[in-house]
């Protein structure tokens, strides 16, 4: 599993697109944080990190799906998947080391963000006046958010051999598990098991995590999400056996 996790991080990295990912990311996040009037911190006059936190889920939507797409469509593309099924791995290995790799691409991707960080923490009227309970949890919740969009990543990457097609019904999901819940919810038919809905959606965990409360009914379903992924990638590899 260590040898897949290995080559996936070295192939990624080897890539141009891989840093185009990472820098539009960091890019628009910054954006909305230091330039945008409706988002900036130095027109709101908060020191506080909300902005970045709101819409960093919504450019997790495009990056996870964007380092994904390629974990096992590509493997299948180039022939390669059927030489790796061949060593002496079993599914699982191939499923959890692609799994981590992209992972630990993402958490390599939020990084830097912790200078937006060190900045509000710097430039507060009173040094230091940022809730550094609410930024970890918060960080805490982009990772576990990371987590479940990998896994539906890996999911769509299964399929076939289109990164394309991967890619874009990765983007469809990810909207859907972390968006929909809450919207349907607040249709008139469904306003009787309106929590209930948006309890089955990401959003609703995220948000909970962000505020620094910590509850284990979260982590819970963030690694039941992510479980639930990984067994559907797992059953698409095992198909190829019967």
């Amino acid at each position: 599993m260590l040898s897949i996790l290995n080559k996936e991080i070295s192939g990624f990295f080897s890539s141009l697109a891989a840093y185009i990912s990472m820098a539009v990311f960091l890019l628009v996040t910054g954006l909305f944080l230091w330039v945008f009037p409706d988002s900036s911190i130095l027109d709101y006059g908060y020191a506080g990190l909300d902005s970045f936190f709101n819409i960093a889920p919504y450019m997790f939507m495009f990056l996870i799906p964007a380092v994904t797409m390629r974990s096992l469509a590509e493997e299948k593309k180039d022939g390669t998947f059927e030489l790796l099924a061949t060593r002496p791995l079993s599914d699982w290995h191939i499923v959890l080391g692609k799994f981590l790799a992209s992972l630990l691409i993402v958490v390599l991707t939020l990084v830097p963000t912790l200078i937006y960080y060190i900045s509000v923490y710097q430039l507060g009227i009173s040094k230091g006046n940022i809730d550094t309970g609410a930024v970890i949890g918060s960080y805490l919740g982009l990772i576990l958010l990371g987590g479940a969009f990998t896994s539906i990543g890996l999911f769509t990457s299964s399929f076939g051999k289109n990164q394309i097609i991967a890619f874009t019904l990765s983007v469809f999901l990810c909207f859907i598990t972390f968006s929909a819940f809450d919207s349907i919810s607040k249709l008139i038919a469904f306003q009787a098991f309106e929590s209930n809905l948006i309890s089955l959606g990401i959003n609703q965990h995220y948000q909970s995590i962000s505020r620094g409360v910590v509850d284990s009914r979260d982590f819970i379903y963030f690694l039941s999400f992510a479980g639930l992924f990984l067994l559907l990638t797992r059953t698409v590899l095992g198909a190829r056996k019967w």
